[in-house]
Formats: C-alpha cells, sequence, structure tokens
C-alpha cells in the first residue's frame, strides 16, 4: 500500500517573527512551498504549507526565533485522525444494533389470557412439553401449528389463538362449557373432585381409586368409585378417602417499583350536607385545603359525607428487590387466607413484565397441596 498520500494533508500556520519576511526567505531557500500567505500584522503573517514541511518549517522557526502556531488544517491525513478517534464509537453502536437485532429474533415473553376452568399455568405447562418456553427463536415457531396442537392437546379449550407480537408471544383462550361439572356416568355414590388439581398422594379406605398420582383432574372428576372388587364381581360399598392434590393458584399485582408515589398522609377533612331539590345544604364545610387530595362520598337518604384525604407525591426509596419481596409475600398470605389450615405450601412460581415507568406486573402462581375430594 502507498503511504505517500496519507502525507499531503495541509495545515494553516500562524507565524509571528520580529522579522517576518526573513522567514519566508529561509522557506524559498530550503525549498518549501508555502501557499495564501497573508499579513495580519507588523510581526504576524499566515500561510499554508504541506503536512510533510512541518518538521523543517520547526527547525527554521527555531534558528530564527519565530513563534509557530497551527491553526487550520485539511486534508486525507486528517480525516484518517478523525475516523480513527471516532472509530471506537462507530463500532460500539454498529454492536449495539447487530445485538439488538439478534435478541430480536427470540421470543422472550410468554402472555396467556384465559378465562375460567383453563389456567395460564396449565396451558404453560403445555407449551413447555412442546418445547416451547422464553428464549425460543421464532422462525422455529409456527402459531398456526401451535394452535391445532394446544387445541388438541386439552379438552377444556374451544379455540385458541397465538400471535407473535415483538419479543413476545401471545395467547388467547376461548374455553368450553361443559355443563354439568359432574361425568353423565357418575352416580351418587362416588368421590368426586371439587377443584382442579394435580393428584400427589391417594388415601382410601372404602372404594376403589380412579385416578392416579401425576393425574390431572378436573373439578367434578370421579376419585374415587363406589365399589370394590375385580372385575365382574364387584360389589357397591360407601366409598370414604382423600385425595391430596397440588392445586394452583394465581394472583396478579401491579407494582410501582421506582419513580414518584402517592399517598395519604393522615390528615383528612369532612363535609356534611343534605341535598334537597338538586341543591346541597351544608351542615359542615371543609375547612382545610389540600393541594392533592382522595375524594370519598358517603350518600345516605337525608344525610351525605364527603370526606377528602391529603395526599402527597412521594419519591420511592426503597429497593427494588425488597419491593418485589414485599408484594409477593402479600399475595402469598392472601392466598393462605383463601384455603383451609391444613393445606401445605409447596412453592411459588414467579414472573415480572416491565410496564415501563417504573411499573411492573408480577405474576405469581402459588402450589398448595390440599384434600381435593368430596362426596356426593
Amino acid at each position: 500500500m502507498d503511504l505517500k498520500k496519507y502525507k499531503k494533508g495541509t495545515v494553516k500556520i500562524e507565524v509571528k517573527a520580529l522579522i517576518p519576511e526573513k522567514f519566508i526567505n529561509m522557506l524559498w531557500h530550503r525549498g518549501i512551498k508555502a501557499e495564501n500567505i497573508q499579513r495580519t500584522d507588523i510581526s504576524t503573517v499566515t500561510m499554508d504549507i504541506l503536512l510533510s514541511d512541518y518538521r523543517k518549517i520547526n527547525e527554521i522557526a527555531k534558528r530564527v526565533d519565530a513563534k509557530i502556531t497551527v491553526i487550520g488544517r485539511k486534508g486525507i491525513a486528517f480525516l484518517l485522525l478523525r475516523i480513527k478517534k471516532k472509530s471506537t464509537l462507530v463500532l460500539g453502536a454498529i454492536l449495539f444494533l447487530a445485538v439488538l437485532f439478534y435478541l430480536s429474533m427470540y421470543i422472550w415473553g410468554i402472555e396467556i389470557t384465559t378465562n375460567k376452568y383453563v389456567s395460564p399455568y396449565e396451558v404453560r405447562q403445555q407449551l413447555k412439553l412442546l418445547g416451547i418456553s422464553p428464549g425460543i427463536k421464532k422462525t422455529k415457531l409456527n402459531v398456526y401449528e401451535l394452535e391445532k396442537k394446544l387445541e388438541d392437546g386439552n379438552g377444556e379449550i374451544m379455540w385458541i389463538r397465538a400471535r407473535i407480537e415483538g419479543s413476545t408471544l401471545k395467547i388467547k383462550v376461548e374455553e368450553k362449557i361443559n355443563p354439568p361439572n359432574i361425568k353423565e356416568n357418575v352416580d351418587s355414590n362416588n368421590v368426586v373432585a371439587k377443584m382442579d388439581g394435580e393428584v400427589v398422594r391417594i388415601y382410601t379406605t372404602a372404594g376403589t381409586p380412579a385416578v392416579k398420582p401425576g393425574e390431572i383432574v378436573k373439578k367434578g372428576q370421579v376419585l374415587v368409585h363406589g365399589y370394590e372388587g375385580k372385575e365382574g364381581f364387584e360389589y357397591n360399598v360407601n366409598p370414604e378417602g382423600k385425595v391430596l392434590a397440588n392445586t394452583f393458584y394465581e394472583k396478579v399485582m401491579e407494582l410501582q417499583v421506582s419513580g414518584k408515589i402517592s399517598e395519604r398522609t393522615g390528615n383528612k377533612d369532612e363535609a356534611i350536607y343534605v341535598e334537597l331539590w338538586g341543591k346541597k345544604i351544608y351542615l359542615k364545610k371543609p375547612t382545610k385545603s389540600f393541594k392533592d387530595y382522595d375524594k370519598i362520598e358517603n350518600r345516605d337518604k337525608i344525610l351525605n359525607k364527603t370526606t377528602y384525604y391529603e395526599i402527597i407525591s412521594k419519591e420511592i426509596t426503597e429497593s427494588r428487590e425488597k419491593k418485589i419481596e414485599n408484594a409477593i409475600d402479600g399475595l402469598y398470605k392472601s392466598v393462605m387466607l383463601e384455603v383451609d389450615k391444613q393445606c401445605k405450601f409447596i412453592k411459588k412460581i414467579v414472573n415480572i413484565e416491565e410496564l415501563g415507568e417504573g411499573k411492573i406486573r408480577i405474576k405469581a402462581v402459588f402450589v398448595i397441596e390440599q384434600d381435593i375430594s368430596t362426596k356426593i
């Protein structure tokens, strides 16, 4: 590669000397080419020289006691220097766009919308069996085939819609309505499931188990038949037993983890009035003036009351991890209030979705082991 062309840059210099003409004569004597020579004052001149001659000019300046200042530059040499300085920034931007493009080729979130009888957890389990989870490449996912496989794999699904939006796989499920919940061939002498669950253990003192550990059962499904004996020699009994199963409670909460939140200060004021023919007659007017407040109205047939609670905007100081931990703990406590004291907590499955502006959505599934059997 010929590197001589990179020395063809031009610099504009300012020369200050007692006798500038002497400096210019020495340039001509040394064969140094100078262009656009202009005098700015009695001791100062400006000129354009080749970059390759800059070192020689410095030697001449020392001999005549002149001061040289570079006031401009042009040419490919300086262009290459500027490109070199910015190369790291350019490479970083290219790398960022490449990583962003690469990540956009994958599914990073799965959002499932169901109604009443099919839980999102069941659909997620089906997706796992089909090898679909966050991190799967979009090109490996055919949403139309996925819809058919999910419909075929769950008899409770009437139709299903799966679409890819950005990096999220969104699934909407419409369920079948199958009244009654109990199977038609179920008689009045069976132990059935009072809710959906995954069977863990079966204890029977009378009757024949109709399910096995690990089996997913639906509400109303027979758990213990009201007969005993070998096939062809059955006899009716009064079934008794317990069926312990993992049941699933899903809780969803939106939470502000950064930025500002509004909270009550504890200050409040009240207005008490009666309303006659569309006009308010105040028995007590509010005396305080709050900049921001929550307003709650309690209306009665005669006496009405409006309560004003002062609120302030406050910066969130608690860490994101602590707020999430406290929120999940609150969801756990609310679930445990819904179930019997004999129930046993097994585990929790937590998914956190970013909503932007400091907000997140927490989806928590709590697995509770409990007796799901009831006798009909």
